[in-house]
């Protein structure tokens, strides 16, 4: 419902805008495969240079692929605010931005120096995903708290549905370990990502 301060905006002409971070933590050697859904997307966004529609529809990819992992989900984290000025929005969503970026930390797996080992890339036994979105009007189903698994379900439905709509207005997507061959440990999860609460 409406607050009081959201019917005046709206009077006067001011957009809603919506700022929402969402971390998903999966575990198991499925979530590992997240990986290479998320490598393309980053892939894309370059390629594209940042371009929002191409960007919406790997963000739509990913959320589809968190879907299919609902197995794997181990713990989850939203949080968010929302905005009549498109500068503080702004500013809000880079804070996020630079937070997320300083959550990379994990290392390659060092468990073995057998030069005769065959190579093959570690499983990492942990992987986390961020999204952060600013979005025009209203998502029930996101500004929610999504720490229980349908609200969960719920809320990457809704990032699809407002995809659909266009109402997205910056996506950012970040996620851990960020190259394939690195290892989030249960300790870095612990240490990186605190706010994570347990499905």
């Amino acid at each position: 419902m409406s607050s009081w301060t959201d019917r005046f905006n709206s009077l006067t002409g001011k957009h809603r805008i919506v700022v929402a971070r969402l971390f998903i933590a999966l575990i198991g050697a499925e979530s590992t495969t997240l990986l290479g859904v998320l490598n393309r997307a980053a892939q894309d966004a370059i390629e594209s240079d940042g371009d929002l529609a191409i960007m919406g529809e790997s963000l739509v990819e990913i959320c589809e692929s968190l879907l299919q992992r609902e197995a794997n989900w181990s713990s989850v984290h939203n949080e968010g605010d929302v905005f009549w000025s498109e500068e503080e929005a702004s500013d809000y969503l880079n804070e996020l931005f630079t937070d997320a970026t300083r959550r990379y930390l994990s290392e390659t797996d060092q468990s073995s120096d057998d030069p005769n080992q065959s190579l093959t890339l570690p499983m990492t036994p942990n992987v986390v995903v961020m999204l952060t979105l600013a979005l025009e009007g209203e998502a029930p189903d996101l500004e929610a708290d999504l720490s229980n698994v349908e609200a969960l379900r719920r809320g990457l439905a809704q990032i699809c549905t407002i995809q659909a709509q266009r109402r997205l207005r910056a996506i950012q997507v970040n996620f851990s370990p960020d190259q394939m061959g690195y290892v989030l440990t249960d300790d870095h999860l612990i240490q990186q990502f605190p706010e994570l609460i347990p499905l």
